[in-house]
């Protein structure tokens, strides 16, 4: 099954590149947020919300493997080739190279117009700190880290577990992120019914966002220090983010990049710090969107050579027990 999900991915890769998610179809997030929804309304109040919360992340992720396997079962069982179409099209739900890309040029163009108002605009639809006053620069970071961050939450870690469990697994991957991104946070509402998807987000991102930020350091090079270098400096730059798997994307574009990225936001009017990322080689320039852009299209296609490669490496594996 292995070789069939490699081919899946592959394909996937090739449908989310064509098309993307055209928003005026019928999308599984979309539905799988839904049901959260209605669960969370019925289940986030009273007493022992922690232990709802991890009902909620039960009842999802089990309704979501069951009916995605049940899919992939019977169209195997029609014929080979449309059970590996149908995980092709499951699996490119979960990833979204395009919508990355897309969202991260339509902040680029208007700032290589000088049009700052649209630009900030732009960037609103992707960042959940406040926008309005920013500059060029603070518009090109809050950008790029968003390609950065998403390099492996929107497409790698869902190609990861793809590998391992075919459509069904990434779907369950994308319904736990969906999970965290909708009751995730630390704020009163959420801080117990939100624990467990917070926290098994963070189990399921931990090898692939480990991985995708080797990868991209392996694939890209830096101008300003030698392969090795970039490589130690990875993981202590990773460790200065307060997320335990976004700082990887994010210290590996900003070391590739030569910026530092993270510093000071505002989020409602209140001010954020958080430590800065990458050494300061040079000034955030609206150009970096697209050499963010570059990276991230070098690296997801040096991930799936890397995922080629294991499924060889466990064929061969298996000829010999």
């Amino acid at each position: 099954m292995i070789s069939y999900h490699l081919i899946s991915i592959t394909i996937a890769l090739m449908i989310d590149r064509l098309i993307g998610d055209p928003p005026s179809w019928p999308h599984p997030v979309r539905w799988i947020g839904t049901f959260i929804s209605w669960f969370e309304r019925r289940l986030n109040k009273g007493v022992q919300r922690k232990a709802k919360g991890i009902i909620l992340l039960i009842i999802v992720t089990l309704t979501v493997f069951l009916v995605t396997s049940l899919v992939v079962w019977g169209t195997y069982q029609l014929h080979s080739i449309a059970g590996v179409a149908a995980e092709s099209v499951i699996i490119a739900t979960t990833i979204a190279q395009n919508d990355l890309k897309k969202a991260a040029l339509n902040v680029y163009h208007p700032l290589k117009d000088s049009d700052i108002a649209a630009a900030r605009q732009q960037v609103s639809m992707i960042v959940g700190r406040d926008t309005q006053s920013l500059n060029e620069s603070g518009i090109t970071r809050a950008t790029v880290e968003t390609v950065a961050e998403n390099i492996s939450d929107g497409v790698t870690a869902p190609l990861f577990w793809a590998f391992f469990g075919g459509a069904p697994l990434a779907m369950v991957y994308r319904a736990v992120n969906t999970c965290d991104s909708m009751v995730g946070y630390k704020h009163e509402r959420y801080r117990d019914f939100g624990w467990a998807s917070a926290r098994f987000d963070d189990m399921v991102n931990w090898i692939p966002s480990r991985i995708t930020g080797v990868c991209m350091i392996a694939v890209c090079s830096s101008p300003f220090m030698p392969k090795r270098q970039t490589f130690h400096a990875l993981k202590l730059e990773a460790a200065k983010h307060p997320s335990p798997n976004s700082g990887w994307g994010e210290a590996a574009v900003a070391l590739l990049l030569g910026v530092q990225l993270g510093g000071t936001n505002y989020y409602q009017g209140i001010k954020s710090e958080r430590a800065v990322m990458g050494l300061p080689q040079k000034d955030l320039q609206k150009g970096h969107i697209q050499e963010a852009i570059s990276i991230m299209e070098r690296s997801i296609g040096f991930f799936l050579i890397f995922l080629w490669i294991g499924g060889g490496c466990y064929a061969i594996a298996g000829t010999w027990l």
